[in-house]
């Protein structure tokens, strides 16, 4: 089977997709199975070196990634050399921090000697989205391939050149055959993938629909998944917030990436002694936010990934406005973009309406009026979702103990949720399980194994 991709700003098919067939697909998951014995047991300065190599190639092949990553996807030429960086950051930490995160650690009992030691899986089997082609897979990737696990890459079907281009960058960097490669393959063969005993565990990072799908599948084989899914964060604004610093934040976290991040503000929850004051300065920063080539430093924002998806939000939007939710800004689509929707900011959303219940993958923002600090907590904890959250307010203190009222994987005060290499990152309720990046990722798909010796 063939599926074409095509350049969210032009609407032009840039590259046509062959699918494995099932020979291939065994040949790559024979050569995963060859290769792991002998990287596992490599030592953890060798496998540092080349993962601090392949931190190298990115860099060095920056504008070629950040130009596949833009015809795919759609992402702003300075967002895409940022994610770049990232992924080459991430690297270089784990290649310096893995020998700290995977020493044996002695645990006192009255044995002569008891400790826990990491010991690597296997085969890991990544599913990812294309919405950070590089960075969500290389937030396992490094981390993964320190702890001495193989890798196969399913990936987004409309970003199939951005895996392939990970893959150039590895063997170029001296990572062993088999160690990673990308398995370009549909829905149902990545089901059959998941079932084959080689394959020791999963991570996926996608839609709830999806991560359902797999995780009952990985449920039913008793392998062992990570799941990152949606969010919906809440961004609280508390009476006393800066208001420039505030709003400057409000819309970077919104509208960066068209708004197609899971850990985007999504839901602006704001007090209402300063709400008039923040929507109107808020408004008037996102109405700066212009469609354009993403190639071209003068577009402020991004199309976004697919018409298709395009039309959801829209249908979301609309169906918003027809329960009570007034257009503040944008609204539509935007003529002669293929897929480009407009920043937009939504007032009066109240339960009931998609603005309020669902995720918003795109450029939209929620705006909730609350009385006070205790509505705001209310309304925030309010949603299925669990990824992150953020709390802005003058008083550093009362933020924190907001902050930790919150029920999400990581809650920010007076800074707009990221992933950081040195934190863990992952969500609670609908928003998934398991945890990414610093000491807890890489110890996700480890064997934490007890020694106990009398």
């Amino acid at each position: 089977m063939a599926y074409d991709t095509v350049n969210p700003a032009t609407g032009q098919v840039e590259h046509t997709q062959q699918t494995l067939d099932a020979a291939a697909i065994e040949a790559r998951l024979a050569a995963s199975a060859k290769a792991f014995p002998a990287w596992a047991a490599l030592p953890l300065g060798e496998r540092g070196a080349l993962l601090r190599r392949v931190g190298e190639e990115l860099t060095k092949r920056g504008e070629d990634l950040q130009r596949i990553m833009t015809a795919e996807m759609g992402k702003l030429r300075r967002e895409a050399l940022a994610e770049v960086d990232k992924c080459a950051q991430a690297c270089a930490y784990y290649a310096d921090h893995a020998a700290e995160y995977l020493a044996p650690r002695d645990i006192p009992t009255e044995a002569q000697s008891s400790y826990v030691r990491y010991e690597p899986l296997g085969c890991v089997f990544a599913v990812m989205p294309w919405n950070f082609p590089l960075w969500q897979a290389f937030r396992f990737l490094a981390p993964s391939l320190m702890a001495g696990n193989v890798s196969l890459l399913k990936h987004a079907s409309n970003v199939p050149r951005c895996a392939d281009a990970m893959k150039e960058v590895l063997d170029a960097a001296g990572i062993p055959p088999g160690v990673f490669d990308v398995l370009h393959i549909d829905n149902d063969q990545a089901a059959d993938v998941l079932r084959d005993d080689r394959i020791a565990a999963v991570t996926l990072t996608g839609s709830e629909r999806a991560g359902r799908s797999l995780a009952a599948n990985a449920g039913d084989q008793l392998k062992k998944c990570v799941m990152e899914l949606g969010g919906s964060d809440a961004f609280v604004v508390l009476e006393d917030a800066d208001l420039d610093h505030t709003v400057q934040s409000a819309v970077q976290s919104r509208f960066d990436n068209s708004g197609q991040t899971c850990i985007a503000a999504k839901r602006f929850i704001v007090v209402d002694a300063i709400a008039d004051r923040f929507i109107e300065r808020f408004v008037a920063a996102a109405a700066k936010r212009v469609l354009g080539d993403p190639q071209q430093e003068n577009a402020t924002l991004a199309p976004m990934a697919r018409a298709d998806l395009r039309d959801e939000l829209h249908k979301q939007v609309q169906a918003s406005v027809e329960k009570g939710a007034k257009v503040l800004l944008g609204g539509k689509p935007v003529a002669g973009s293929h897929a480009g929707y407009p920043a937009t900011i939504l007032d009066n959303v109240a339960p009931g309406m998609p603005a309020y219940d669902e995720e918003f993958f795109g450029p939209v923002a929620s705006i909730i009026r609350v009385a006070d600090e205790v509505e705001a907590v209310r309304v925030a904890n309010d949603t299925t979702f669990g990824l992150g959250g953020s709390v802005w307010t003058a008083d550093a203190k009362r933020g924190e103990r907001v902050a930790q009222q919150l029920q999400c994987g990581a809650a920010f005060v007076n800074s707009v949720v990221k992933s950081d290499v040195r934190l863990p990152f992952g969500g609670i309720k609908r928003s998934g399980f398991g945890r990414e990046l610093a000491d807890h990722g890489i110890h996700e798909f480890m064997n934490i194994k007890t020694i106990y010796v009398t």
